[in-house]
């Protein structure tokens, strides 16, 4: 049951990995729609877009895995650095 919970636990980092690196761009492109729909700027602006939106991405993506690893290594250790023994608590979270 422990090999499950952990492969769930990796699929939804994963999953969020990946929304953390596409949603950025895809709100910077969508933006640049708004713009060229209402205000009617040159298609120009998309490849500013693309380059905040990628640049956004990468910014959050990093953030998440810094975070990721913060907490595995917490777990892993204790403050002397010791192995810590695993305990089971409901109410702490990522």
């Amino acid at each position: 049951m422990k090999k499950w919970t952990g492969m769930i636990t990796n699929l939804t980092m994963l999953t969020q990995f990946g929304l953390s690196l596409v949603t950025p761009l895809f709100l910077c492109l969508a933006l640049c729609w708004w713009l060229c729909d209402r205000f009617s700027v040159g298609t120009w602006i998309y490849l500013i877009g693309f380059f905040f939106g990628i640049g956004g991405g990468a910014v959050t993506a990093w953030k998440f895995g810094q975070s990721v690893l913060r907490h595995q290594k917490r777990i892993e250790t204790e403050p002397d650095g010791k192995k810590k023994k695993k305990r089971v608590s409901f109410n702490r979270h990522i």
